[in-house]
Order: C-alpha cells, then sequence, then structure tokens
C-alpha cells in the first residue's frame, strides 16, 4: 500500500473490525461535539450544506477516541513514512445534500472553482496577506481519512488527482531550491503551485475515493485533492456524509526531507 501511496498519491485500507469500532465511537463522539451551539455555528459554511468540523474530534494524540485506539493498515503504513506522530484533534468534515452552496466571503470565480474543480487543494499551502500568497506553513506528513457514516458512491465523496503530487513536488523543489528549510514558510509558492495545479487537471485521473465505515484512505501530502458536489441520487443517513481527518506535521522545520520521503 505504501508503494501505491507513492505511485499513485492516495492508497484504500479494506474494512478492518478495529476501525470500524473505533469509527463507530468516533461517529458518536462527533455528533455530541456538532451538537453545541458554539460549535456548529463556527463550523457550518457552504450555506449550511459543510461542516468543516476543524478539530473537532475529542481524540487523544495516539488517536483514541473514548478509550477505543486507533490502529489498522493505514495507521501502520501512514507510520512507515515519518514514523509515530502525535495525532491533533481530527477534523469531522461533513457533507450535507445540496453541496455546494457559495461560502460566505467566497466570489464568484472561487465558487466556479468550488464547483467545477471540487476546490482542490494541497493541504499546508495556506493564502497568506492581502494578495493570497501560497506559503507552505503546515509541513504535514500525510492526511489520513476515516469514514464515519455509510453513503452512497455520489455523496460529495474525496477526490484525488493521481499522480498530482509528483508535479506538485517537482515544482515545490524548483521553487524551494537553496532555501533553508527553516526559511520554507516564507517563499511565495503561488506561481509554480498555480502552474503545477493546472497541469495535474489537464494530466491527471480525477479519482472519487468511495469508502466505507472501516475503511481507510491514505492520501500523500502532496496530493491535489477536493470534494465533489453532492449529486442529487446520492443517499446518505441524516447525519450527512462524515469524515475525520489526521493531518500530523514534520515535527522539525530543519529537515528537508518533506520534500523526498513518500
Amino acid at each position: 500500500m505504501v508503494a501505491a501511496l507513492s505511485e499513485k498519491g492516495w492508497a484504500i485500507f479494506p474494512p478492518e473490525p478495529g476501525v470500524a469500532e473505533w469509527a463507530r465511537t468516533a461517529r458518536d463522539a462527533a455528533l455530541k461535539r456538532m451538537a453545541e451551539p458554539a460549535r456548529r455555528a463556527v463550523g457550518l459554511a457552504c450555506g449550511g450544506t459543510w461542516f468543516v468540523g476543524l478539530d473537532c474530534l475529542p481524540n487523544d494524540a495516539d488517536g483514541s477516541v473514548a478509550g477505543v485506539p486507533l490502529d489498522g493498515a493505514a495507521r501502520r503504513a501512514a507510520e512507515t513514512i515519518a514514523g509515530s506522530l502525535p495525532l491533533h484533534a481530527a477534523q469531522v468534515s461533513v457533507v450535507y445534500p445540496g453541496y455546494p452552496r457559495p461560502r460566505d466571503g467566497e466570489g464568484a470565480a472561487a465558487f466556479r472553482y468550488r464547483q467545477k474543480r471540487d476546490a482542490a487543494h494541497v493541504d499546508g499551502l495556506l493564502p497568506i496577506g492581502p494578495k493570497r500568497q501560497r506559503m507552505l506553513r503546515e509541513r504535514h506528513a500525510w492526511l489520513l481519512g476515516l469514514p464515519l457514516s455509510e453513503t452512497s458512491a455520489g455523496a460529495s465523496p474525496l477526490v484525488v488527482w493521481e499522480g498530482s503530487h509528483h508535479l506538485i513536488r517537482r515544482a515545490f523543489a524548483s521553487a524551494l531550491d537553496g532555501v533553508d528549510p527553516r526559511n520554507w514558510a516564507d517563499v511565495d509558492l503561488t506561481e509554480p503551485y498555480h502552474a503545477a495545479r493546472r497541469e495535474a487537471f489537464e494530466t491527471c485521473d480525477r479519482v472519487p475515493i468511495v469508502t466505507s465505515p472501516g475503511s481507510a484512505v491514505l492520501v500523500h501530502r502532496m496530493a491535489l485533492h477536493g470534494v465533489a458536489s453532492w449529486d442529487a441520487t446520492a443517499t446518505a443517513p441524516p447525519e450527512g456524509r462524515m469524515v475525520a481527518y489526521f493531518r500530523p506535521v514534520f515535527p522539525d522545520d530543519t529537515r528537508d526531507d518533506w520534500l523526498t520521503v513518500t
């Protein structure tokens, strides 16, 4: 599976009983958190069709929730990339029928991009300043997605541009060549990123990643990915399409192997 991640930029891991138990526990814990009025007010976006859910899951640093450990093949594969990293409170991304609607403050061009290109992005590359320059402010090790609800294929799945991580890596390596890793966060990557993104849209297959509770998906940190629009025929439980996402960061900003490891 690590070889598939290196080649394609994503890998699906089949359902496992232990991961399914974790998903059930995480779902219940997430729904309780989401019911908090203050958290719901902050988390709902896109006209109520998306609960962003940053830092929503009350998991421990090892990923366990209410004493149920997060284990399984995907977690073990992730640890071969950058070792055992402490996990942040997971994002619980929840999408509802009708997604997407315009997000508050989102202009017409940005909304078209959300509709037509699934708001495709590379995690950790943040828009900074009034010109929204793209800068590498979070050096993630990997993206681990764990579905918490059972839905049909058209219920706004995660989509990945297969092989796009090779293009992004090449663009970043060129732009950061000769720059001290401690200063990478100050380099404007907008132009090389946009060029690599355009190339990915033209040359890489757009792959919907359809999973169910108990399974997991591991995505390369430089892979271009987004969320598809909700298909009118899609089915989901009342709580919507729920996925927990972990994106731990490299612990040391002096290392340059963020560009080279799988």
